[in-house]
């Protein structure tokens, strides 16, 4: 473990034991409880200042009011892969809030989305029954609105995260904005691109069945086309064939587009296939930029065959939601989005940001990730 790393664990285990002793309101002599504190983040160019203000913000507005014992439940769709950061961020931020509550996975691995929907709309009930104040959920769809709605009209509120229920009556939706990633997402590669004039491959979705898909993808394209570049789109596939599909349309891009291609940016986790592409093309010049930290993209980082990528702070959407939740219970929504409104990127939704990783920083970024336990 690194210096830092083993300074920040040890502050760490103190707040622990902070927040250990200030739970339940009061103690048994009928002193107040201690005020919440949170363990310090490791300090590195990629920690989020802006989300670690705001979050002190919050807590200096909760700790205005009574320090109250809570019982909260965090249901998501995965416990491991791309969900082990918000598994870490959950459990460390309902320790330090000494409150009760646990991560809770699926209830099985099987069935369709539609039958993933109705368990969990099963666990939402099972929660509430259960003794849940407050309930934070990474929703399989809007099929799950049933399950929110029939929590708050129980007096429990829901907070979604990572993928939204925008249909439902939940309180707050915590993760990536689509729309905002999309910007940003064109943004970077903009700056790798020469003068136009050229042609950009996309490998995004363009199905307005998936909403946010296809925003993030129309974000990035105004970005580049407004910068007189021509855009592309290869539809993302996943499936047994979608690689060699992928791959071998993208290919036919690079070596026919008219004017040439002059750079590729993935919006998906799998983005490493434009890479790929370029490879197989033989041209292996031209500026990639890709979407998450998949272990194939970190390759071909290392390779300098990707510039650079965007990951989506799931430690920080997981470490938020059990904090807006206490929030939510002892000072009130309205009070709790006032104290978030540098994060709200609109009525509802508040965006944790994306770091945006060079090829040249792939070891800092993974020290970061390490100090905070939230390696993937």
């Amino acid at each position: 473990m690194n210096r830092i790393g083993r300074r920040w664990v040890a502050a760490f285990g103190l707040a622990l034991m902070t927040a250990a002793c200030g739970s339940g309101g009061t103690t048994d002599e009928g002193e107040e409880a201690s005020p919440i504190k949170r363990a310090p983040t490791p300090e590195s160019e990629f920690t989020a200042t802006e989300i670690e203000e705001t979050l002190d913000a919050l807590v200096a507005e909760i700790n205005e009011g009574a320090i109250e014992p809570m019982q909260m439940a965090i249901l998501l769709k995965a416990l491991g892969g791309f969900f082990t950061p918000i598994t870490t961020g959950a459990n460390r931020a309902m320790s330090e809030l000494g409150v009760t509550g646990n991560v809770v996975g699926p209830s099985g691995t099987g069935g369709d989305q539609q039958q993933r929907a109705e368990a969990q709309n099963e666990q939402i009930g099972q929660a509430v029954t259960d003794g849940a104040e407050g309930i934070g959920i990474s929703p399989f769809g809007d099929a799950i609105a049933a399950g929110i709605d029939a929590a708050v009209a129980d007096g429990v509120p829901v907070v979604t995260l990572d993928t939204d229920a925008k249909g439902s009556k939940r309180s707050i939706y915590v993760g990536t904005i689509s729309e905002a990633a999309g910007k940003t997402a064109g943004e970077t590669l903009l700056k790798l691109l020469p003068g136009t004039p050229g042609t950009v491959v996309i490998h995004g979705n363009v199905h307005p069945s998936w909403l946010d898909g296809l925003n993030r993808m129309q974000r990035a394209r105004d970005v580049l086309e407004k910068a007189g570049y021509k855009v592309v789109v290869r539809q993302v596939t996943w499936g047994p064939n979608g690689e060699v599909d992928d791959v071998a349309e993208m290919r036919t891009f690079i070596e026919t587009a008219d004017p040439p291609v002059v750079g590729l940016l993935g919006l998906h986790d799998i983005s490493y296939r434009c890479a790929m592409a370029a490879e197989a093309a033989g041209r292996t010049d031209l500026p990639v930029v890709a979407f998450d930290y998949d272990l194939k993209t970190v390759e071909y980082m290392r390779q300098g065959l990707i510039r650079a990528t965007h990951t989506q702070r799931q430690y920080y959407a997981g470490y938020l939601v059990p904090y807006i939740l206490y929030g939510i219970r002892t000072i009130g929504l309205e009070a709790t989005k006032k104290a978030l409104a540098p994060q709200m990127f609109d009525e509802s939704r508040l965006d944790v940001g994306l770091d945006v990783v060079l090829s040249t920083k792939v070891d800092e970024y993974n020290l970061f990730l390490d100090s905070l336990g939230a390696a993937q």
